[in-house]
């Protein structure tokens, strides 16, 4: 009996030395892997209509966010006015959910409108102190105007995206996700604690930041000054996955431009991947969601609208290899819907994690061409 039982608790012993692995990665985690089929993802051999796929699918999605749907009047406030040149920068409070009323920044063109408006969605960059004002430029004596501004000089070629397309007609909207600028600021311990604590009240982080999204673009669209047919969503990093994000879970959403995010869940979970470190990818991962639907899964909810996403070949955190398969994936999803030639991909050679100046300018041409007039009625 004695020398079973050795045998049993040697059997059972060997593996611990491997059970986590150095980057937190369950020493099992290649066969969680191989588990992972993405049982609701589109497959061109399916039965089920492209329609119907895009309704339950975006469902799915909606439902992951775990935050219900709160009827709330928006009581939106203007605070402050600042003349710039040939538009107006203004700073309005307005109500976001029941338990958050919000500062955002908006930028509105001169003249009577209606307006195209592209709403801004912050990066994270592991950096609290601003959000919005990454953005667009805070007013003249805001004490974040420097930091705004260094911000700019490290992704932005030292441009204020929002300022920049508000010179060119559109109205624009920027807000502080949670933790960020008037809304925080986090530091790296306190966002995963932020996330758990989420956990723990049965919602969590990225469905916040979803759900605030969601309700950011019904302000939008409810506007007098805008055309509500002739609205992006527009980010760069973790801001260019909620613009994806945003447009696969809303109409108000015509088209999205996505800089610098887009991967599959197999190369997300590469050893040495920035993904694995928790803290930024709590503001993207929906409790369950990754059983059943893969990033470029969760974009296509958006076809058949107008997208473009440009990626740099040389971004570390988001390797070349599984920007292309998720690009192919992509592809196949817009295909289906009749709409292939809507869905832009583009993998810049020589560039690595940035939204440039160049990056800018065709973003820009892409926005002329996607609102040279106004859009007809999505009928998915």
């Amino acid at each position: 009996m004695r020398v079973l039982l050795s045998v049993l608790v040697l059997t059972f012993a060997a593996p611990l030395s491997a059970e986590i692995l150095a980057q937190q990665l369950p020493g099992f985690y290649q066969q969680l892997k191989a588990e992972q089929q993405f049982s609701a993802a589109w497959r061109p051999d399916s039965a089920q209509s492209i329609q119907q796929w895009r309704t339950e699918a975006r469902q799915l999605l909606r439902d992951a966010l775990l935050w219900p749907e709160q009827p709330l009047d928006f009581a939106a406030e203007q605070l402050m006015v600042e003349q710039r040149d040939g538009y107006q920068a203004e700073r309005w409070q307005l109500n976001l959910t029941p338990e958050n009323r919000v500062t955002v920044s908006v930028l509105r063109p001169a003249g009577e409108g209606p307006f195209p408006a592209v709403l801004l969605l912050h990066d994270h960059g592991a950096y609290f102190l601003i959000g919005k004002a990454k953005l667009i430029k805070p007013f003249a004596r805001d004490p974040d105007l420097a930091k705004a501004e260094a911000w700019t000089k490290r992704y932005y070629d030292g441009r204020f995206i929002g300022d920049e397309l508000a010179a060119q007609g559109y109205l624009v909207l920027a807000a502080d996700s949670l933790g960020f600028g008037e809304r925080g600021p986090l530091n790296a311990d306190a966002q995963q604690a932020l996330a758990a604590n989420f956990f723990q009240l049965g919602r969590s982080l990225a469905g916040l930041a979803a759900y605030e999204d969601l309700r950011l673009a019904a302000f939008l669209a409810q506007l007098p000054q805008v055309d509500n047919t002739r609205i992006a969503a527009l980010g760069f990093s973790m801001g260019g996955f909620r613009a994806w994000q945003l447009a696969a879970l809303t109409d108000d959403i015509k088209a999205a431009a996505t800089i610098s995010w887009m991967t599959t869940s197999d190369t997300a979970m590469t050893p040495g991947n920035n993904q694995l470190r928790g803290q930024t990818a709590f503001w993207m991962l929906h409790p369950g969601l990754a059983a059943k639907l893969d990033y470029p899964h969760l974009a296509g909810i958006a076809a058949p609208k107008p997208a473009l996403f440009i990626s740099g070949a040389k971004d570390r955190l988001m390797p070349a290899a599984g920007t292309e398969q998720a690009f192919a994936t992509m592809r196949q999803i817009w295909q289906a819907h009749g709409a292939g030639e809507k869905l832009v991909t583009e993998l810049w050679p020589e560039y690595g994690h940035q939204f440039s100046a160049a990056q800018q300018q065709r973003v820009w041409r892409w926005l002329e061409e996607v609102f040279a007039k106004p859009a007809a009625a999505d009928n998915h």
